[in-house]
């Protein structure tokens, strides 16, 4: 395999993560984006914001908007007035139950796969994937530059 195909390969795998994360997400009876805000709010603790919510998953304002906003008519989510315009996003006693009940398991599997990779492994891989981000920009940059 040429490094083009390799390539492609670790993109399928990646993909088939995302795909996984999703089959988890309905296994449990969430849609892909209430197992993230429900995931970010165990993360990140409870009272962050949507755009908290949005920076962890990298979601658009709008899903995590729509999503927030079912949970909350659903009865798992509270809102609470922020600073300014923000708004701070907590779990219900419903919310919190679900949340460890659907969610806490897949984060403590997600734990424990990590667990089964080295610190120095994780290092070279991030390195790694810096390194093809990096070269991908400076190429894609250097073609478009071309052609304009």
């Amino acid at each position: 395999m040429d490094t083009y195909e390799l390539f492609w390969a670790y993109m399928r795998l990646d993909h088939e993560i995302d795909e996984f994360y999703h089959e988890l997400a309905l296994g449990q009876g969430l849609s892909d984006s209430a197992f993230a805000v429900l995931w970010s709010i165990l993360e990140l603790g409870e009272g962050c914001t949507q755009r908290d919510i949005c920076r962890q998953f990298f979601l658009s304002k709008q899903t995590v908007h729509s999503s927030v906003r079912k949970l909350e008519r659903e009865g798992v989510l509270s809102l609470l007035p922020g600073e300014g315009r923000e708004v701070r996003v907590c779990l219900t006693d419903r919310g919190r139950d679900l949340a460890r009940e659907k969610v806490l398991p897949v984060m403590e599997a997600e734990r424990d796969a990590s667990a089964s990779i080295s610190p120095e492994e994780w290092r070279t891989m991030m390195r790694l994937g810096e390194r093809w981000l990096a070269g991908f920009r400076a190429a894609a940059a250097e073609r478009l530059r071309k052609e304009n």
